[in-house]
């Protein structure tokens, strides 16, 4: 189970011509404000990474919009963890449970994922905050992490797992977001 004061979240390449390539790229989009714009609310940290942005240019501006107050991490590896930056932003955060989101699903969130679990991290792929230009890409990686010991969520799952209670004052905010 998710706890607020375990969980970060992770944004992994979701930028220029790509970002508008992979599979339901607008519904992607739509899915991770939702996402960012909840963790921000429980005040989940975000770490941000960007895969060689001089070749595949910046983040999505709506999405970056979001993230103003802070930059991403610029990586050339496909394991964001095998960035010495990265990992260390990682490791200070103290955080134990990530939730994991971008594209594309089977190349840098698979291998990025597996990465945290190697470093004995929780990981929770949350499954409608990814893509990959086919289809069968997602399937396959979603299946391949989960078997790996990964966990799949949604959404909707991981946010109402962190707010925990229907009673807490941020449980509005959060049904608003998702609804």
């Amino acid at each position: 189970m998710l706890k607020q004061e375990n969980t970060g979240l992770i944004l992994i390449d979701v930028q220029g011509k790509l970002a508008r390539t992979v599979n339901e790229s607008e519904k992607l989009a739509l899915n991770l404000e939702k996402l960012i714009r909840g963790c921000q609310l429980l005040s989940i940290p975000i770490i941000w990474a960007e895969q060689n942005p001089k070749g595949l240019g910046a983040t999505i501006p709506q999405l970056e919009k979001l993230l103003a107050l802070q930059k991403p991490i610029e990586k050339y590896s496909f394991n964001a963890l095998d960035n010495e930056t990265f990992q260390k932003t990682v490791l200070d955060s103290g955080k134990t449970q990530w939730l994991i989101c971008g594209i594309e699903a089977h190349i840098c969130v698979y291998q990025t994922a597996i990465g945290f679990l190697e470093h004995n991290f929780e990981v929770e792929i949350v499954t409608d905050c990814v893509s990959s230009r086919a289809k069968e890409s997602i399937q396959i990686a979603l299946q391949k992490l989960q078997n790996k010991g990964a966990g799949l969520t949604t959404i909707e799952m991981c946010l109402y797992e962190l707010v925990r209670d229907s009673r807490r004052e941020i449980f509005k905010e959060i049904l608003t977001l998702i609804k």
